[in-house]
């Protein structure tokens, strides 16, 4: 079938008399569509029809522009926070205990020996002694080699725009063209990760970064941190352990609600700041234990003891136990989530237990278990559940090795890589120091790290007491003494012993959740809202817009076609300039065709000469005329 006449056809079958013009269109629908506004512009005066054309265009332009705002409102996927209240039996949080010192100074002295001699004689250079009353001049020779690859220094600020940096172990040096004395210093300073540290590492003099302490104490404690970190990244991890505080030392008794428990319900674990902790209900192995009630008889009750007498001087200035609560097989953050407990006292920690529940993808960058978080985690190691400190951490120990060549002692390894130290790593106190204060690289980090889309954390309400009291202290020193050492004399005392007592304070629970601000039938009902109320119509009318739609496109196909076809006759004129003839030509030499005038000369009609004999007749009839499909306005208006 002629195609043009199948799209006339079907153009008519769908638009049931609109025309074939885009005028007679327009004209249709105003005249058809339930829309308020385009009827009147059809049907109204000239100067009425102007006004309402005016009113029909600035509500359509309300509308889109509505719709926009609606619309960019729902692809941001805003989120809105409920909060619920709920109450039912509860697992009891994993619980971390460690010792806020990581070695035993009797243990790690050996190793700490030459750093030690070191730290000393640069506080009583610190300090101003008088000549002749320093310990060096009868103590051994210094072996300076730690303090050649990280030095202490001192800076004399007095002079804001020339201040003079004053190695501790040189009796005089200058910057600026200015001389100093030992004792002219106002700022320690040390070469450990920050802004403004004073000192260089071994790589050159180009090579140095500052920062500045008002307080020596503080320049010590993070330099001798600094050198140890050196010292103790070479020791293998199992000798680190045995240096350690064990758990049969450190933990002294326990009571889960009724029941008794010992250190062999706990499990070890190394952490670099804190040394040997212990980990309770961790689930690694078993089931987590649930609480039977809420309130203190039904917690974890822990007496700790903490040697604070063979705590390292320099290393650690805080005395106590450090611990955590957190979910089950989940690596404890001490540092950063930690509290202490103070010896001498008995700690009370009511838990309360917030759950958080957050969506997913688009809308929130959330993560369930870290599968789609491009830094590898280096706590897998550990069996441990996906975190964002386990992630940030990972991150930035990959960035170290890649950049450094090693790893921090502070944060697992990956595979093949050994941690830094001074004698296979001279400049990674200067690269770690640099690192840690790029903001480029925590921003990458942080946009590489997620949250967890699910997170349960665990307020709690702290109050403390003096324990044991004056009026209990010796029995209870000769009873912990007795089973810890079977010794009748008293071995303990108030300055390493500390009880914990951790329980729930209700049952209740807080769940926040996460919920889409904006749903497709809040998108729907909005526009549809905003349509109705400026156009007076309805999904109808949006049926009979798509409808005019189509028809549009119909007509601009069969326009098409026809300026085809055109195109086409045209050239075809153009190639052959002889017009072909028509269909009253054909006709009219059908008809005269007996009928042909006589030239000169030629022989009567009657007179002709007959056949020659075996020659058939001339067939008249085989001359007919094909005739042509043309279309008529009667067969277009089928």
């Amino acid at each position: 079938m002629n195609l043009k006449k199948y799209l006339v056809r079907a153009l008519h079958r769908l638009q049931k008399g609109p025309g074939y013009t885009y005028k007679e269109l327009l004209v249709w629908y105003c005249d058809n569509t339930n829309t308020h506004g385009p009827k009147r512009i059809i049907k109204e005066g000239p100067k009425k029809k102007l006004i309402w054309f005016f009113l029909t265009l600035l509500f359509a332009s309300l509308v889109f522009w509505q719709w926009g705002i609606l619309i960019n409102t729902y692809l941001s996927y805003n989120v809105t926070s409920s909060l619920s209240i709920g109450f039912k039996t509860m697992k009891f949080p994993a619980v971390t205990v460690c010792n806020a010192n990581p070695f035993k100074y009797s243990e790690v002295k050996p190793l700490l020996k030459e750093l030690d001699r070191l730290i000393e004689a640069a506080l009583e250079r610190i300090l101003q002694p008088t000549p002749g009353n320093s310990s060096e001049n009868v103590s051994p020779p210094l072996d300076l080699e730690l303090w050649n690859q990280i030095p202490l220094v001192l800076i004399d600020e007095h002079d804001k725009d020339n201040p003079v940096i004053l190695d501790i172990f040189e009796t005089n040096q200058t910057a600026g063209g200015n001389e100093t004395a030992p004792g002219n210093e106002t700022n320690a300073s040390h070469d450990t990760a920050g802004g403004n540290q004073s000192s260089c590492s071994h790589q050159g003099s180009d090579n140095c970064t500052y920062r500045n302490f008002t307080s020596a104490a503080q320049a010590v404690t993070e330099w001798y941190i600094l050198q140890s970190t050196s010292i103790l990244s070479k020791v293998p991890l199992q000798e680190r352990i045995r240096m350690g505080y064990q758990a049969e030392d450190m933990i002294l008794a326990c009571l889960y609600g009724a029941e008794p428990c010992n250190y062999k319900n706990f499990t070890q674990i190394y952490h670099p700041d804190h040394g040997n902790c212990y980990i309770f209900n961790w689930g690694m192995d078993e089931e987590a234990l649930n609480s039977s009630n809420p309130g203190a008889e039904f917690g974890l009750k822990l007496i700790l003891d903490i040697s604070q007498q063979d705590y390292i001087p320099y290393l650690s200035s805080a005395a106590g136990a450090r611990l955590m609560l957190h979910q089950q097989k989940s690596f404890p953050f001490l540092k950063d989530q930690g509290i202490y407990a103070m010896a001498g006292t008995e700690t009370s920690i009511g838990v309360l237990v917030d759950e958080l529940e957050r969506m997913g993808y688009p809308y929130s960058d959330c993560t369930m278990n870290g599968s789609d978080v491009p830094v590898k985690n280096l706590y897998s190691q550990y069996n441990t559940s996906y975190s964002i400190q386990a992630c940030l951490r990972s991150c930035f120990q990959n960035h170290m090795v890649e950049i450094c060549g090693c790893g921090h002692y502070m944060f697992p390894l990956p595979a093949g890589v050994n941690y830094c130290n001074n004698e296979d790593n001279p400049g990674w106190a200067y690269c770690y120091s640099s690192l840690r204060s790029s903001i480029k690289q925590r921003q990458i980090c942080i946009d590489s790290c997620k949250e967890t889309c699910n997170d349960t954390q665990y307020k709690m309400t702290i109050s403390m007491a003096d324990w044991p009291s004056e009026a209990s202290e010796d029995w209870i020193f000769h009873i912990l003494s007795y089973e810890r050492d079977m010794s009748t004399n008293v071995t303990l005392d108030r300055n390493g012993i500390i009880k914990l007592n951790i329980y729930f304070q209700e049952y209740n629970y807080r769940t926040i959740s996460e919920s889409a601000a904006t749903t497709i039938v809040w998108l729907l009902s909005s526009l549809g809202g905003q349509f109705g109320f400026w156009m007076g119509g309805s999904v109808l009318c949006l049926i009979e817009f798509g409808e005019i739609i189509i028809d549009s496109l119909w007509i601009t196909i069969i326009n098409v076609i026809g300026w085809c076809k055109g195109l086409k006759q045209r050239r075809a004129r153009a190639r052959y300039p002889d017009a072909p003839p028509t269909v009253s030509e054909l006709v009219e030499a059908h008809t005269n065709l007996g009928f042909q005038h006589e030239a000169p000369g030629a022989l009567p009609r009657d007179e002709a000469l007959p056949p020659e004999p075996g020659t058939p007749p001339p067939n008249y009839d085989s001359l007919r005329v094909q005739p042509l499909d043309v279309l008529s306005p009667d067969s277009d208006a089928e």
